[in-house]
């Protein structure tokens, strides 16, 4: 299986800074996307803090014996994944980042973020949630929201009390595809809309060029970010290996906000 994807942001025509985040390792088919909140309260900070804090984790080796695994691992069913287990305790560490920060640094009292994290292993997609910021799948033509929102999520961050949803979802195909966005996306541009330009446009990184200027066509009232993640299954053989060697690869090809 081969995954093909990209990413945009964009300030919108309303905001004055941008406070969303995202970043794609393509070595590891892990996306991240995190929409940061707070205004004054540094909203761009704590986006940047929580893509950093699950990139990182994710693609550090696996310690069990890590304190912080064992405390946040304690509370996970013993069917999920070995990369669910990590994307949720790397989520949990984002929460515990972002808290920490806010209580040492005054100016950020208040701040907090979504995240919506997709880790892709062979066939099998896990995804981790928090807040508005969506992840979609797109297959036959049909758009499915993969998540739900939810509410009331700056208070939650700011206390400390974060519990992501967390899904695993087995059975990828080839031509389907993934799609996180901030609700920057979603409150400007409607679904139908949405899954005609991501049919439209095979290409992912152009697709989320194509959502990103339909949002701000359309009032472009918050941040924008995009990515976009088609599925290639890889047939074996010689061919594979010449297309193998046409891909970009790249540890972190996309990020945006609280530089």
């Amino acid at each position: 299986m081969q995954i093909v994807s990209g990413g945009v942001t964009n300030v919108g025509r309303v905001r004055a800074n941008n406070e969303d985040c995202f970043r794609i390792v393509e070595p590891l088919n892990l996306f991240v996307l995190s929409d940061g909140m707070g205004g004054e309260a540094h909203g761009e900070i704590a986006s940047a803090l929580a893509v950093e804090t699950i990139v990182k984790h994710c693609m550090a080796p696996a310690a069990p014996e890590d304190k912080d695994d064992t405390v946040v691992f304690g509370d996970m069913p013993a069917a999920w994944s070995e990369k669910t287990r990590r994307l949720s305790n790397a989520v949990h560490l984002a929460n515990k980042a972002i808290h920490e920060s806010a209580e040492k640094n005054p100016e950020q009292h208040g701040m907090g973020a979504t995240v919506t994290a997709i880790w892709v292993d062979d066939a099998k997609l896990s995804l981790a949630h928090v807040g508005d910021s969506r992840a979609y799948l797109l297959r036959s033509g049909s758009l499915q929201q993969l998540t739900n929102d939810h509410s009331l999520v700056a208070e939650q961050v700011r206390r400390g009390i974060l519990t992501p949803a967390e899904a695993e979802r087995s059975a990828l195909f080839g031509r389907d595809v993934l799609l996180l966005c901030s609700d920057g996306l979603t409150r400007m541009v409607t679904e139908p809309e949405i899954a005609g330009t991501l049919q439209s446009e095979p290409d992912p990184a152009k697709a989320a060029e194509k959502l990103v200027n339909l949002a701000n066509e359309q009032g472009g009232a918050d941040n924008i970010t995009v990515v976009v993640a088609r599925v290639d299954m890889e047939s074996k053989g010689w061919f594979s290996w010449l297309r193998r060697g046409t891909r970009k690869e790249s540890a972190a090809n996309g990020s945006a906000g609280g530089k």
